[in-house]
Parts: structure tokens; C-alpha cells; sequence
């Protein structure tokens, strides 16, 4: 097609963004307080621009204009012009090139410059092109089934020091589907893989002067492009993924970050939303609209109550299932349901998302909390939403470190949370059961550290969180003693244990099943580099087939991963309780009892099977007298003495 490009008027899209037919691509793009939106054009290579457009239509709020001629491969961005009053929220620069919202693919990815975040100076050569894409059939709507195990990673982590993955795929979603990849997951059991963000990110900005980078991706710039260092081929990359995936029997959840963006505060980059309309993509303060408010820790908060931003985070689920993928995990999940009047469980995008014909039946998960006035909502989102159960991985430390009392806190959590989720008639899958995730200590790290080590992070070990509920067995940090080691190895293992025969869904961080460490660092958010990256060549293989016979015995029996909450009743007539809580000597555990307990065990009874986990988290062996019945021990945390003697520092489950 020749020059010059020329934009026509056209009728109101159905979709925002860029939309490719048979005659040319459609452009609309939302801007309720900008007086103009331009289209800007580059050439080939994405070096030059070669035409500024402005969008001759206007419907609503809503710019749009149609290229005729243009094809898929079109690259380009935007620029609006509007008025630059902080006080009112508004801060329109149209020196600033800006990312399309609705962009699905971009040509490179994002780099930190002071000159994104400066009033008047043009960034046309610092800000990535958007890449017209043709859309991909969408795949059929599912209701997608609840996991058995989910294994968190962060894709580049994962596989940069894998030798069985080929060199020029480490670090990218292509490195996920080679078979020494998925036979490690079947190995584990892995139902459902959840990524951490694969979303375009750039990094904070204090970063790159700290020779940092961001290392995880929860700073997104727009949320439908897939970050071109995990996915050069785009959207692509990820519906084979998961479409590879499917085949082997394993799901993909999408860790999404609907709470900020990488534009951050007042004095952060102008690369997309702030510049296309900055007052009503995110939330201001009531009595001073030119102040963010920041619930979220990022220096602002996006708006989530208001109707284009619902749309904008419904489109991009929809965009994200069409690839294929299972569900989402959300971060910081309590800004979803937040307005200016606190939150609820009725909020608009909470509402949305639950009346949807497919995205309320993909696999929901929130962590259900953020740093903002009542942020901490746990076990207070509707159903179909699971949670991430901050108050299992508590309770569960606190316990195996040694704190008074815990007992009954761990009981309760080993049979579900019904604390939590039983009064808003949800079951124990409800429950996302961890014990280490990205954020924080790794479970070796748990075991070996009593205080965190972020000085690599560049504040002065001033981040992270300063009360893991962590120990070190006596040394803190890597040890050569065997004792030490053979006591953490013991405690790992424990926790490993507890996880898996806890009623709930268990979800695991790569590399915990085989005692990968980020050196006491709890918040490794910035360290993208060798020393974080997973060390598969130091795993531990004995580790790992510990953690796969836990997870073959959680699928072979039904108690254990039963979605209904213990009652200690009988399940039907001439049916023993579903469940009695024993001490040791086989005595019934009574409401005063609980205090002084450091070894206990759970019956539970089945129609044709029971089960008796027994636990014992003191320094010396306790003798055990079990219910009546040949019981035969099925897998023991820690070394196996004869007759029915509870090992120190253990947890193990019979049956009979």
C-alpha cells in the first residue's frame, strides 16, 4: 500500500484497540477527559514514525477511525492531547508516546528512562511499538475442574538453568513445553501450573541505578501483551503452551496483576493509561483528586469500580481464556473489590466476573489482601473465588517452630479453614493451602534462616517482611554440620507432609520440592540473575521423590482432598465420626486439651478406608496407641521406627 497513510471515519468498534478485517484495521481507544487522540505510525522496523493520525470519531468517550489498507503486522502507538491539571487529576502529555491498552503484542520490551516520567519531553524513542495482531480462534468455554496441585513458577527462574532445555529457549514460555520440563511436573503430580506474571512489565525505577531488575514482572504496563522476552512470538507462545499442556493432562493459571501498573506515582512514567485519561483509570482521594490513593504499595491504585476499567480487566481475561488458559491467581485481590467506600464482596468487578458465562467457571483465585485501610480480607470473597489461605502458612510455621498453643491452630487448618470459609458456604478448596510462595522465604530458606537477608536488594534490608515466623536450627545460614543439616532436612520434610495431608488445595513454588534457597533473601523481587535462578543440577532427587509420593498418595486417597469440611459426626447410620482428634494414647482430644499438645493425631473414616495422620513436632520419639486394626504406615516424614512410635519432629499417615 503507498503513502500517505489516511484515517477515515467509521462506525463505533465493538472492540477497543485494533481490530483487522478484510479492508483495513479499526482503531478505538477510550479517553473520557482528552481532547484528541493521534495514531502514530512506524515503519517496518519500528524505527521511524511515517504518519500521525488523529482519530476522526468520537462516540461517547470512546476515539476511534478506520485505516483502510493497514494489515496485521502494522506497528504503532499513541499519543493524546487533553489538559495537564495535577490538582484534577489530569496530566495529558502529548510529547509522550503511549502503549494502546488493548495491544496484544508488542515489537520490544519496556526499559526504566527518567525522560518517561518528564513533563514535555517527547519519548518516541524510548517507548515499544504495539503490533497489530489478527485475534486467535478462541478456544471453547470450559468449567475447568479444581486442581489437585498447583505449582507456582516464574518462567524465566525456572528454566535459565535447566540443561535439558535447549539454550536459546531458556527464559521464554517455549522452554515450558520441552518433555524433561513436563516429565518433571507428571513426575510431581502438577495438575495446574501457575505463572507468575508473563504480562509486558517494566522495571521500578530505582532499579537500573542499583544494576537490579525486576525479576518477577508484578509491574505491568498494559495487560494483554505478553512480555517479549517470555514470549517472542507473542500470543502464540502462550495458546501453545497451553494447548501442549492440556495434552499432558496440566492446566495454566495466569498470575495477573490488576492493582497498579508500572506507571506508579505522581512522579512515575507516562507510557499508557495515566496518559490516556489518569483520573479515571485510577483512584483518587475523595476530598483531593489530584492525590493517588495507594492501596497497594505502588505508588497508586487502579480504579477497578468504574465501568471502563471493569471492562478493560474483563477483556483482558476473556483475551488471556481465548489463548487457552485454565484460570487466574490476582494479585493484591482486594483492590478488585474496592471503592471509595471501602470493599465488598459486591463490587463491580467481583459482580462481573461472577455473572460471566466463561470466566466464572474458569479457576478463580485471589489473595485476598492489600495494604490499604481494611485490606485484609481473608475468607471474604464470594464463591466461585478460592483464596490464597495466609493464615494455613501462619499457623502452619508457627507451629512447627515451636510456639505455644499452636496446636488447635494447625488442627483446624489440617482439616480445611472451616474457620474461615464453612459460613460463606464454601468448602475446603476454597482453601489455596501454602506454606512458602514467591514472596518470601523459600521453604529451605524457612528452615535455615531466623531473620531475613535483603541486603542485595539495595535498602538497606529495610524490605521484606521482618516476622516470617522462620528458624535456623541453630546456625543462621548455610551450614556443613550434618546435624544441622539433617535437622532442617527433617523439618522440610515436615512441612512438606503437612501440606500435602491438609484438607485444601496445595499449591507448591518451583524449586521447593527439591531445597532450591535465595540465600535468607524474602523479598527477591529484583534479583533476576544466576544466583536466584533455579540450580537444577544441586537438586535434591530424594527431595523430589518424597514430594512425589506425597502427591500420588493426596490423589489415591479421597479423604484427604474430600471438599466438605470435618464434623466429627458419622456420615451416614452405622457409620463411625468422620473424624476424631486423638492424643498419643489414643484418647479423645478434649476442648481444654489443646493448649499443651505437641503431638496429636486425626482419624479420619471412610466408608471403606481410614486414615490417621499422626503428628509429633517435639525433639523426642512419642509412643502412640492407635484405634483398634491392623494399621499399616503409608509414608512417614522423617526416619521410621518400629511399632507405632511417632519419630521426632514428624508427621506420618496410616491406614487400616
Amino acid at each position: 500500500m503507498g503513502e500517505p497513510w489516511r484515517i477515515a471515519p467509521c462506525p463505533r468498534p465493538a472492540r477497543l484497540g485494533a481490530s483487522v478485517s478484510a479492508d483495513g484495521v479499526a482503531f478505538a481507544v477510550f479517553s473520557r477527559h482528552g481532547k484528541r487522540v493521534d495514531l502514530c505510525l512506524f515503519d517496518e522496523e519500528g524505527d521511524a514514525e511515517t504518519a500521525r493520525l488523529t482519530l476522526p470519531c468520537r462516540s461517547g468517550d470512546i476515539h476511534h477511525g478506520f485505516l483502510s489498507g493497514a494489515k496485521d503486522g502494522l506497528r504503532y502507538g499513541l499519543r493524546a492531547t487533553g489538559p495537564w491539571q495535577p490538582e484534577q487529576g489530569h496530566r495529558f502529555d502529548a510529547t509522550k508516546l503511549l502503549i494502546d491498552p488493548y495491544a496484544a503484542l508488542i515489537d520490544r520490551p519496556f526499559r526504566w528512562d527518567a525522560r518517561l516520567a518528564q513533563r514535555g519531553v517527547d519519548t518516541g524513542d524510548l517507548v515499544p511499538r504495539c503490533i497489530v495482531e489478527n485475534a486467535l480462534a478462541a478456544q471453547p468455554a470450559t468449567r475447568e475442574a479444581s486442581p489437585a496441585l498447583i505449582y507456582e513458577l516464574a518462567v524465566k527462574s525456572f528454566t535459565m538453568r535447566h540443561s535439558g532445555v535447549p539454550e536459546p529457549l531458556r527464559g521464554t514460555l517455549a522452554a515450558l513445553t520441552e518433555p524433561v520440563i513436563i516429565a518433571h511436573l507428571q513426575r510431581l503430580g502438577v495438575s495446574h501450573v501457575e505463572l507468575m506474571p508473563v504480562a509486558a512489565w517494566m522495571d521500578e525505577r530505582h532499579l537500573p541505578a542499583l544494576g537490579l531488575a525486576n525479576a518477577w514482572g508484578y509491574n505491568p504496563v498494559n495487560f494483554f501483551a505478553l512480555d517479549p522476552r517470555l514470549a517472542p512470538g507473542g500470543s502464540a507462545d502462550l495458546a501453545r503452551l497451553c494447548a501442549t499442556y492440556r495434552e499432558a493432562g496440566i492446566g495454566v493459571i495466569l498470575d495477573i496483576v490488576f492493582n497498579h501498573s508500572a506507571e506508579s506515582d505522581e512522579h512515575g512514567a507516562t507510557i499508557c493509561l495515566r496518559g490516556l485519561d489518569n483520573a479515571v483509570y485510577y483512584r483518587h482521594a475523595a476530598d483531593d483528586p489530584g492525590r493517588l490513593i495507594n492501596d497497594t504499595g505502588c505508588g497508586h491504585t487502579l480504579a477497578l469500580d468504574r465501568a471502563p476499567v471493569v471492562r478493560m480487566a474483563m477483556d483482558a481475561m476473556r483475551h488471556w481464556r481465548a489463548l487457552g488458559v485454565a484460570g487466574f491467581r490476582f494479585d493484591l485481590g482486594t483492590v478488585m473489590g474496592r471503592s471509595d467506600t471501602g470493599y465488598s464482596q459486591d463490587a463491580p468487578l467481583l459482580a462481573a466476573i461472577g455473572q460471566d458465562p466463561d470466566l466464572s467457571q474458569a479457576l478463580l483465585i485471589v489473595e485476598p489482601w492489600d495494604i490499604g485501610p481494611g485490606g485484609y480480607r481473608l475468607g471474604e470473597f464470594p464463591a466461585p473465588f478460592a483464596e490464597w489461605n495466609g493464615r494455613y502458612r501462619d499457623d502452619v510455621r508457627r507451629f512447627w517452630r515451636g510456639e505455644a498453643g499452636m496446636a488447635g491452630a494447625l488442627a483446624t487448618r489440617l482439616a480445611g479453614s472451616s474457620d474461615l470459609y464453612a459460613s460463606r458456604h464454601r468448602g475446603p478448596n476454597a482453601s489455596i493451602n501454602f506454606i512458602a510462595a514467591h514472596d518470601g522465604f523459600t521453604l529451605a530458606d524457612l528452615v535455615t534462616y531466623e531473620a531475613k537477608h535483603n541486603e542485595a536488594n539495595g535498602e538497606g534490608n529495610r524490605d521484606g517482611d521482618a516476622d516470617s515466623h522462620s528458624w535456623n536450627n541453630g546456625v543462621e545460614g548455610a551450614s556443613d554440620d550434618s546435624a544441622i543439616r539433617a535437622a532442617r532436612d527433617r523439618d522440610i520434610r515436615a512441612l512438606l507432609a503437612t501440606l500435602f495431608l491438609s484438607r485444601g488445595i496445595p499449591m507448591l513454588t518451583a524449586g521447593d520440592e527439591f531445597g532450591r534457597t535465595q540465600h535468607g533473601n524474602n523479598n527477591a523481587y529484583c534479583q533476576d540473575n544466576e544466583g536466584f535462578w533455579l540450580d537444577w543440577d544441586g537438586a535434591d532427587d530424594a527431595l523430589i521423590g518424597f514430594v512425589a509420593e506425597l502427591s500420588r498418595l493426596r490423589r489415591e486417597h479421597a479423604l484427604l482432598r474430600a471438599d466438605a469440611f470435618l464434623t466429627g459426626r458419622p456420615a451416614g447410620d452405622g457409620l463411625p465420626p468422620d473424624a476424631l482428634w486423638l492424643k498419643p494414647d489414643g484418647s479423645l482430644i478434649g476442648e481444654g486439651d489443646w493448649g499443651g499438645l505437641d503431638a496429636f493425631a486425626l482419624l479420619l473414616s471412610g466408608q471403606k478406608t481410614s486414615l490417621l495422620i499422626a503428628v509429633n513436632r517435639g525433639h523426642s520419639p512419642t509412643p502412640a496407641s492407635f484405634p483398634d486394626g491392623n494399621w499399616r504406615r503409608l509414608v512417614c516424614s522423617t526416619a521410621v521406627t518400629t511399632g507405632a512410635t511417632l519419630p521426632a519432629r514428624s508427621l506420618s499417615l496410616w491406614t487400616r
